[in-house]
């Protein structure tokens, strides 16, 4: 019996072993690979300037959620060197008949990323009314 015992010893002794920090090794390698794509991809997603519609969209979601009020259109939208300004309309009172309904005009100013950094009323006026102020293009 003590023959097999010392047998297996031998040949457990002869088996190459493979190294924990090889395979550690191999395994932070691949997380280092897998955080530098993770890295890359975040570099792109931050350097890219959104698009136009996605401003457009954005600044409206923000302008609701800071004035409880629906934007119904976009009159303005301009491209700044400080990133973006809209006029956005929205209905402030509904009612009958609608062309009764009092609505704003709100200048909206966002950062390069599309981040709302302040808005403003510029105007208030019934639906049905032209403006005498804007006719004849200003």
């Amino acid at each position: 019996m003590s023959n097999t015992s010392n047998t297996s010893r031998t040949q457990n002794a002869q088996k190459p072993r493979s190294s924990p920090r090889a395979g550690k090794s191999s395994q932070t390698r691949e997380s280092r690979r897998e955080n530098q794509r993770d890295s890359d991809q975040e570099d792109d997603t931050a350097n890219r300037r959104p698009k136009p519609m996605e401003v457009l969209r954005h600044a409206r979601g923000q302008l609701a959620e800071l004035t409880g009020m629906q934007p119904e259109s976009v009159s303005s939208f301009e491209q700044t060197e400080d990133g973006w300004t809209l006029e956005i309309e929205v209905m402030e009172l509904a009612r009958v008949p609608d062309t009764m309904s009092l609505m704003a005009s709100y200048q909206v100013e966002l950062d390069p990323e599309g981040e709302l950094t302040g808005y403003r009323k510029v105007r208030r006026y019934e639906r049905g009314r032209a403006d005498p102020h804007r006719q004849g293009g200003r």
